[in-house]
């Protein structure tokens, strides 16, 4: 017979997922699991969107975990679904006892429905229809600031850093980048992109040679 977990450990589990709860509510289910017991595996449920209750039955990933103790402590971000057949991203985290045995699991269920109708709305925000029409709209140095802010920032995201945190080699390329796109011509637009890279213009001056 399996080990029970000591009522401490299920009871500090218990308060992590009423936290975890009520932070991520309504989006996120979080659900303890007794693995002692797993016919009636469930010890704590918070944000029920699954439907399942204090009580219920463990899952595949607790009987797997109740198998094996080489089982995998953490797995993150995979696909599920509700049994109403809303997607879902789960987390199941195992937990052990002194012995190396699974005695608990704790799990996190987000509910995707929601999130998956802000993407579709944003991209229909976003859609610009393919038309032969050019305009800018500026008015003084606020746009151009803006401008080359928004280069800086997207340059860094897809090298998973922040502009202040390049490396000098990366931060040349972006110069020379802002350079050849005439950002750096316009009135202060050194001083913007030294100040948005926290570095001093005679920087971004050397970079652009």
């Amino acid at each position: 017979m399996k080990k029970k977990p000591n009522k401490q450990m299920l009871d500090m589990l218990s308060n992590i997922a009423e936290g975890l709860g009520q932070t991520f509510a309504p989006f996120c289910e979080v659900v303890v699991h007794d693995l002692s017991n797993p016919k009636n595996a469930i010890h704590a449920i918070e944000n029920g969107l699954s439907g399942r209750e204090v009580g219920d039955s463990v899952t595949e990933l607790g009987l797997a975990r109740i198998r094996d103790p080489e089982f995998p402590a953490v797995i993150a971000n995979y696909a599920n679904t509700f049994p109403d057949g809303r997607k879902v991203k789960s987390t199941s985290i195992g937990i052990k006892d002194e012995s190396g045995e699974y005695v608990a699991a704790l799990c996190l269920n987000v509910d995707l429905t929601l999130f998956q109708s802000f993407q579709g709305a944003i991209s229909q925000f976003m859609r610009i229809d393919d038309q032969e029409v050019h305009e800018h709209l500026e008015a003084g140095s606020g746009s151009h600031s803006d401008r080359i802010h928004a280069r800086i920032d997207e340059f860094a995201a897809a090298r998973a850093t922040t502009p202040r945190s390049l490396k000098p080699a990366d931060r040349k390329q972006l110069v020379q980048e802002l350079k050849k796109a005439g950002m750096l011509e316009v009135r202060r637009g050194a001083e913007i992109a030294a100040a948005h890279m926290g570095v001093s213009r005679a920087t971004v001056y050397s970079d652009a040679k």
